[in-house]
C-alpha cells in the first residue's frame, strides 16, 4: 500500500486494534470472545488490516531507557545538495543509536530522533552523525521528559468515527 492511501476503518477495526495494543500477547480466539464475533472474522480483519500497512508489526516495544538509553535528542541536519540525501541516510541507518530520521521542510533536510546513555555519549553519537561528508550543519535539542509517549489508538479511534 502506498503511503498516503487512504484507509477505512471501522469499529470492529478500531476495537481489535485497541485490544492488541493494549494486549500484545492475546491470541485470535480470546480477541473473537471479547469483540463478540467469529474467529475467522477477526482473523480476516487482522490479515487484511497487516496487507493494508495499518498494523506494520507484532514485535515487541522497546523502551530505549529501561536498556540504558536515558537521554534522548532530536537531531536536525543540513546536508550538502551535491552529496543528496541516500548517502547521507546510508550512513545515518548505521549508526544504532539513530531510532528514527525524517525528511522535513523548513532550513534543514533531516529530523533525526536519536538516544544516549549520557550527555557525554550523546556527544559521541554526534561526532558520529556529523562524520559523514555530506552533512553541512547539525543542530541538537535534548529531550528533558517525555509529555506525550508516542501514541496511535486516539487516532484509530478518530479514524473509525
Amino acid at each position: 500500500m502506498s503511503a498516503g492511501q487512504d484507509v477505512q476503518l471501522d469499529d470492529l477495526d478500531a476495537r481489535l486494534i485497541e485490544i492488541l495494543t493494549e494486549e500484545p500477547r492475546i491470541g485470535v480466539l480470546e480477541c473473537s470472545r471479547r469483540l463478540g464475533v467469529a474467529r475467522g472474522t477477526v482473523q480476516a480483519r487482522l490479515d487484511k488490516l497487516v496487507e493494508r500497512g495499518v498494523i506494520g508489526g507484532f514485535g515487541p516495544e522497546i523502551s530505549p531507557a529501561a536498556i540504558g538509553f536515558g537521554v534522548t535528542s532530536f537531531v536536525t541536519l543540513e546536508i550538502s545538495q551535491r552529496h543528496g540525501h541516500d548517502p547521507v541516510t546510508a550512513h545515518l541507518a548505521a549508526i544504532p543509536e539513530v531510532l528514527e530520521a525524517h525528511t522535513i521542510t523548513g532550513s534543514s533536510d533531516l529530523l533525526c530522533r536519536i538516544v544516549a546513555r549520557s550527555n557525554a555519549d550523546l556527544q559521541r553519537v554526534i561526532d558520529q552523525i556529523v562524520s559523514s561528508e555530506g552533512i553541512r550543519r547539525a543542530s541538537t535539542i535534548i529531550a528533558l521528559a517525555e509529555q506525550i509517549p508516542y501514541r496511535t489508538l486516539p487516532l484509530v479511534r478518530s479514524a473509525a468515527r
